[in-house]
């Protein structure tokens, strides 16, 4: 999911040619679509005065929101719209990361199990600026990644 969301978000060019963002945009919904229930379904299970649930839920409105939205009629309306989108989706992924506990390499995006030897590692954020830290797992630690 992360790797569909760097292929529209900078520092990555967003492509402009407008078969691949509406295959991209089918993505992101699609990813979006598969994460909701399960975010709804671990807040769920969390106290209702839980800093961490609101926020999710939070997120899952805004998510919501933007799968109901729709593009403009401008080209450029297209790659703002998949811009929006993949940044809901890196929320959400950062949300069900957050509230199961489950986590996953950012440099490979597989999960990161239990005894695994993983190292920190610190990324720049594909919205721009700030950093994504987290860890990677001791194999991808020399590896490149292509997108």
């Amino acid at each position: 999911m992360r790797a569909t969301v760097a292929r529209v978000l900078p520092p990555d060019a967003t492509p402009v040619d407008l078969t691949t963002l509406e295959t991209l945009t089918g993505l992101l919904c699609s990813h979006m679509e598969l994460l909701i229930p399960e975010i709804q379904q671990a807040a769920a299970g969390l106290p209702a005065d839980d800093v961490p649930r609101y926020c999710a839920l939070v997120a899952l409105r805004e998510a919501r929101m933007k799968l109901d939205a729709r593009p403009g009629l401008r080209p450029y309306d297209s790659v703002t719209h998949v811009r929006r989108l993949g940044r809901s989706l890196l929320a959400l992924c950062d949300h069900y990361e957050t509230l199961t506990g489950v986590r996953a390499c950012l440099a490979c995006d597989q999960p990161l199990k239990l005894g695994e030897t993983t190292h920190p590692f610190v990324q720049g954020s594909q919205s721009g600026g700030a950093a994504v830290s987290g860890r990677i797992h001791e194999r991808c630690g020399n590896t490149v990644r292509i997108r």
